[in-house]
């Protein structure tokens, strides 16, 4: 699986896909992520890439040119299943959206900044508009950094575990239940019997019985 992001601030996104599980799913050729300075596809002088909006108003807007020589050199290379844009009024990131995007095989993902970018490309070019939130950021990066660990993570061989992401809060509309490990007993407090009977239908019944209790207490509209 492949993800081009196309930022105006590269280095904010050089240190979240170089260490663990994503570092670990490039080094094994599972997902590859290649990170595109925008300032490279301007064709300004001094490589701007924003100017004043129409209409006035405060806040400087990400040009159209900029992306779209950046994007249509992307698809010249290949064919891309998504082009997505981060952005607070975008459709809030779930654990549905990630297994979905998890079969696609190319995406690009645009990282906005200032106040915002040009209409048309959001009109021309992109299929799908995520958030994290309901709150801004000063960028897209740090969203898309989200995404790609939120997708990454579900692909077949990169958890040593392949089940692990299958148990995960919000598989199955669910959050998790509560996790333990050793040592047995800490000052007084102990794991639970049921999880050291041995007993793997008990104890499957009783991590489901949890979850569902975890849910209505603390997320109940996802039950609904």
């Amino acid at each position: 699986m492949r993800f081009d992001i196309i930022t105006v601030i590269p280095g904010l996104l050089e240190s979240p896909f170089a260490h663990s599980i994503l570092q670990r799913a490039q080094k094994k050729g599972i997902a590859e992520i290649v990170v595109h300075n925008l300032r490279d596809y301007s064709t300004h002088k001094q490589k701007s890439v924003d100017d004043y909006q129409y209409g006035g108003g405060s806040g400087m807007v990400m040009m159209i040119e900029p992306f779209a020589n950046c994007i249509e050199k992307l698809q010249a290379e290949r064919e891309y299943d998504e082009i997505i844009f981060m952005s607070p009024d975008g459709v809030t990131l779930n654990q549905s959206i990630a297994n979905e995007l998890s079969i696609k095989k190319n995406i690009i993902i645009l990282c906005g900044h200032y106040k915002g970018i040009d209409q048309r490309i959001r009109d021309i070019y992109v299929t799908r508009e995520l958030s994290v939130g309901d709150y801004v950021l000063s960028g897209g990066e740090l969203p898309a950094a989200i995404v790609v660990d939120a997708v990454v993570r579900l692909i077949p061989g990169v958890l040593n575990d392949e089940t692990s992401a299958l148990s995960d809060s919000f598989q199955g509309e669910l959050l998790d239940a509560p996790v333990y490990t050793r040592p047995a007993d800490w000052r007084g407090h102990k794991v639970p019997d049921i999880l050291l009977s041995g007993h793997e239908a008990k104890v499957n019944e009783w991590r489901h019985e949890q979850a569902l209790a975890r849910t209505k207490a603390r997320r109940p509209d996802l039950l609904e």
